[in-house]
């Protein structure tokens, strides 16, 4: 039986790799005083409004009619999320938004402010452009 050694700089540069993909996982926004956001977030805030989320979700994304946005974000993948607005949860009074310009080219930018949202980062529903 043949023994495979790793050697510490293979070891070192796959522990570089996965810190490194970590990182740019978990930087979707960038938040300062809970409600200051960068123009990516700020772009995610737009759509909420523009698409009238709010009107099912509620103003605060804290559910209406349909279901908290806070609570489902700690739950939903980027994936999911993103499948579930363009492709809509009919059965459940969800609308389909694929045939929206502006939520399709700026799915992950309302993922990320959601997310920001769910993850406590953005404080209020309303946030202004960082400078």
């Amino acid at each position: 039986m043949k023994v495979v050694r790793k050697t510490p700089a293979v070891l070192g540069l796959a522990l570089i790799w996965l810190i490194a993909a970590a990182i740019a996982e978990e930087k979707l926004y960038t938040v300062v005083d809970g409600t200051k956001v960068d123009p990516e977030t700020m772009k995610g805030f737009r759509t909420w409004r523009a698409a009238a989320c709010d009107r099912c979700h509620g103003a605060n994304q804290e559910g209406l009619v349909g279901p908290s946005l806070i609570a489902s974000l700690k739950l939903l993948s980027r994936e999911e999320f993103a499948k579930a607005v363009i492709e809509g949860r009919l059965e459940k009074g969800m609308p389909a938004f694929k045939t929206s310009k502006m939520v399709t080219e700026n799915i992950d930018h309302l993922y990320a402010y959601l997310k920001g949202r769910s993850d406590g980062a953005i404080t209020k529903a309303k946030v202004e452009l960082l400078k």
